[in-house]
């Protein structure tokens, strides 16, 4: 069918958005697609009828975006991320349509409940953490701000782990997110992209005279594409995430099969399908390191075929492929990307070398996300060998002429030379992912104003040398839609009321809350929303872990990935002394202490933090002297689901990491839009938060990045300021008690030795200040309509914060890419 003669439209039914035509949607998708009638539907059944009913209508947008993109050869952003965190779909898709309302009415009618179904869904695990949530902030972002895009990624069949508690202990337990199905995704088994692992290479020299080179593969794998589509808020575009599962190419050898083989005749498709099998394999052993490369290439030479792929359908002249399409590299993960995109250009499509280097040179644009030296990959040269012969042969060779360039501009600088060679050739020679990142990009960002300057001045430094103008910074933001307007719907109400609904759509216009921020009746109005959102998230807190919290107490949470550098056991610490404090008689506001997040699988002293704080709140909640004023709670299995009822909840936000280590943070930002008001160091976008939301509405603490490098130059000794401060003495003397650990006194012993000998995040720098800090917390909170004042600033100055604004930043910094609204046929309403 050619472009001129499709003229469908889709029935008005499958589009209309009115409570009727929902309700009618759902009975047609309740009996057609799940062959169910009413009172045999189970909920999961509900659930799938009402998200095939919500689905129908944003696929009308999502086609017709398609459409009007590949009509109008609209430069498009291809973002690659091996990390999605995207949360249920359902309410966001309501959010994003504007049909929440009707959608209740609908069920209502039916005798459903709305939030029964919601609760229903499934996550999609596909991250670990702050990375695969901001990934999906953009995604949705880029759809609101109409930028042409797709997204590519990985479909993990199991996410993240769901993490259990036991005995105080995190416990991993596989993360089963399709075993009721996925409604949200359309499988397109007919876009599929071979792939190649290991073997060797041959070289020859062909009819024109030009080297050539043919990658014998190993062994060779096919990439199936899964479509989920991304809804814009108050457009109509829809955008594209695309993730590839692994298969075989045959997945049955009858050979095998009538031999008598019969695991040999399905062993192909087992081996193949194990590659997007789990997401982030142990890279402990040697095949889980294979695993993981073998994992990230897979995923980016799909997604690289499939941009050629839509580039080849309008156009055959490469040389303006930049002009179609720009490369995001979220991290590390993709930078493979660089070598692959020379070796389908030189290998496959008969480029020259030259013509090759320079495609993809204008194609790549880097995000760099970490000042953790030990976070920027390196892969093992012998490994790298084995898993992709000819990208090592192809990285040599651009190491080779790179390294050349640098001679040539610094002549003598033998030690530049060896920091900026994608070779690190100390001790074992290992490929160097963030410097083929640098090098294959035409523009690198950080993600926070201090970070990218940090990034410019230590990990990446020798690049900035070379090249000061690939650098740039784009601050991180995450999407109001979820993380305002679905996730707190009395405070989004209670600001509809105020300024109008506009501030969904574009967050700066919530500047227009600060009159009513000394406004007593709205300050009322306000702590009655917040403690209504308390009281929810208490009865969440005694379903899920049995224990009975306050609402009317100040709830101070930290909650994000477990790490050292993240430093929950600074709080921990504190949270001892606060004990010790109330045990002696001092008069202190009652606080609950609320922790949540995941601790790497391999990671020993992060899941000891985990059980150090599990172990003081089973101790100290049980306490009758004080368990009145101080509860501390460690709320499992943290992921965008759970994480909802818990930022429209939070007073404070905890945000204490060492100074110079934090790239960015998210959850700082949704906090802070939420009305919670900070504790931090001035570390990641902290130093922003505060700037937007006035020092005075920010409680800072510790050292800065630049006093932490000089601390440690001048020779840090953790245990003498041990010894100057005696309630930091006094809790890690109560951590090698027992007293926390049924007797044993061993238990936390390695986090204690550590804290006294390396302390290697500063720990016992910051302690006092840290204290300090946290009673002028107690004294603000004594001052209720202070403190509602400083909560309805930082919500009224988080307009900085919108992943919207970060978007427009990406696309006028680096992506030099267009907004392309587009518009569909609406239904007419009943």
């Amino acid at each position: 069918m050619s472009a001129d003669s499709w003229d469908y439209e889709p029935d008005d039914s499958r589009i209309e958005l009115s409570a009727a035509a929902l309700k009618r949607a759902f009975l047609d998708n309740l009996f057609f697609l799940r062959a169910k009638f009413p009172e045999v539907a189970t909920l999961n059944d509900n659930y799938l009828a009402l998200a095939y009913t919500v689905r129908d209508r944003l696929l009308h947008r999502w086609i017709t975006t398609a459409r009007s993109y590949l009509e109008q050869e609209r430069r498009s952003v291809v973002y690659l991320s091996a990390e999605y965190l995207l949360g249920p779909h359902l309410g966001n898709n309501l959010i994003e349509l504007g049909i929440m309302d009707e959608t209740r009415q609908a069920m209502g009618e039916l005798e459903l409940d709305l939030d029964e179904l919601l609760e229903q869904e499934e996550e999609p695990g596909l991250g670990n953490g702050g990375l695969g949530r901001l990934a999906a902030c953009y995604m949705e972002s880029m759809a609101s701000e109409a930028i042409p895009a797709i997204g590519y990624g990985i479909r993990y069949e199991y996410g993240i782990f769901d993490q259990q508690i036991e005995d105080g202990w995190q416990v991993e337990v596989a993360d089963q997110w399709l075993r009721n199905g996925n409604p949200w995704e359309i499988a397109s088994p007919e876009i599929k992209h071979p792939v190649k692992l290991g073997g060797r290479t041959e070289s020859w020299i062909d009819g024109q005279g030009s080297y050539r080179v043919r990658w014998v593969a190993e062994r060779e794998l096919v990439g199936r594409a899964y479509d989920t589509p991304i809804l814009g808020y108050g457009v109509d575009n829809a955008n594209l995430l695309r993730l590839w599962k692994a298969e075989a190419t045959e997945s049955f050898d009858f050979a095998a099969f009538n031999v008598g083989d019969y695991y040999g005749a399905v062993d192909s498709k087992i081996v193949s399908e194990n590659l997007t099998k789990v997401l982030y394999p142990n890279d402990q052993p040697r095949v889980g390191k294979e695993l993981r490369l073998a994992q990230q290439y897979f995923f980016v030479s799909c997604s690289l075929q499939d941009m050629l792929r839509i580039y080849g359908m309008r156009r055959g002249d490469l040389s303006a492929l930049p002009e179609k399409f720009v490369v995001q590299l979220n991290d590390t993960h993709p930078a493979i990307g660089v070598a692959e995109m020379m070796r389908l250009l030189v290998d496959e499509l008969e480029q020259g070398w030259d013509e090759a280097w320079g495609l993809t040179r204008r194609l790549f644009a880097y995000t760099n996300h970490t000042l953790l030296p030990e976070a920027l990959e390196t892969w093992p040269l012998p490994l790298f060998a084995r898993v992709l012969p000819r990208h090592l042969e192809l990285i040599l060779e651009l190491n080779r002429r790179f390294l050349d360039e640098v001679r040539e501009r610094f002549p003598g600088d033998e030690a530049l030379v060896q920091r900026v060679s994608l070779i690190d050739e100390r001790g074992e020679r290992a490929v160097r992912m963030a410097n083929l990142a640098c090098l294959g990009s035409h523009r690198i960002n950080g993600v926070a104003e201090l970070h990218s300057k940090l990034v410019t001045e230590t990990v990446l430094a020798d690049f900035y040398r070379l090249w000061p103008e690939k650098f740039t910074n784009v601050t991180n933001g995450v999407t109001p839609r979820r993380w305002v307007a679905l996730a707190n719907p009395r405070l989004s109400e209670l600001i509809g009321q105020a300024i109008g609904e506009g501030w969904v759509r574009d967050l700066s216009q919530l500047a227009r809350l600060e009159p009513h921020a000394e406004d007593s009746a709205f300050q009322g109005a306000w702590r009655a929303a917040k403690l209504a959102n308390k009281r929810e998230l208490a009865a969440l807190i005694e379903a899920r872990t049995g224990v009975t919290v306050d609402p009317s107490s100040l709830f101070d949470v930290l909650v994000k990935r477990i790490h050292e550098y993240k430093r929950q056991h600074l709080l921990a610490l504190y949270i001892l002394a606060r004990h010790e404090r109330l045990l002696a008689g001092e008069d202190l506001p009652p606080r609950t202490f609320l922790f949540a997040g995941k601790a790497a699988p391999g990671y020993r002293m992060a899941k000891l933090i985990v059980k150090l704080i599990t172990s003081i709140g089973s101790a100290l909640n049980r306490d009758p002297r004080t368990r009145d004023r101080l509860k501390v709670i460690f709320y499992p299995d943290f992921n965008v689901k759970h994480a909802t009822p818990i930022y429209p909840a939070a007073n404070l936000s905890e945000q204490i990491s060492m100074a110079g280590k934090e790239a960015s943070g998210t959850g700082n930002m949704k906090f802070m839009m939420n009305g919670a008001l900070t504790v931090g160091t001035l570390d990641g976008a902290n130093i922003e938060i505060r700037q937007e939301a006035g020092a005075e509405h920010f409680f800072s603490f510790g050292l800065d990045a630049a006093q932490v490098r000089a601390r440690k130059a001048a020779g840090y000794r953790p245990w003498e300021h041990v010894k100057r401060e005696p309630a930091l003495e006094a809790a890690l003397a109560r951590l090698v008690s027992g007293e926390l650990s049924n007797g044993d006194r061993e238990l936390f012993r390695p986090l204690v030795d550590d804290l006294m000998h390396q302390d290697p995040y500063l720990v016992c720098a910051d302690f006092a200040a840290y204290v300090a800090c946290q009673d002028e917390v107690d004294r603000r909170w004594l001052d209720p309509a202070g403190w509602t004042r400083s909560a309805i600033y930082n919500t009224a100055r988080s307009g900085k914060f919108s992943s919207d604004r970060s978007i427009r930043d990406y696309a006028e910094r680096i992506w030099q890419v267009e907004p392309y609204p587009v518009s569909v046929e609406r239904a007419p309403v009943d």
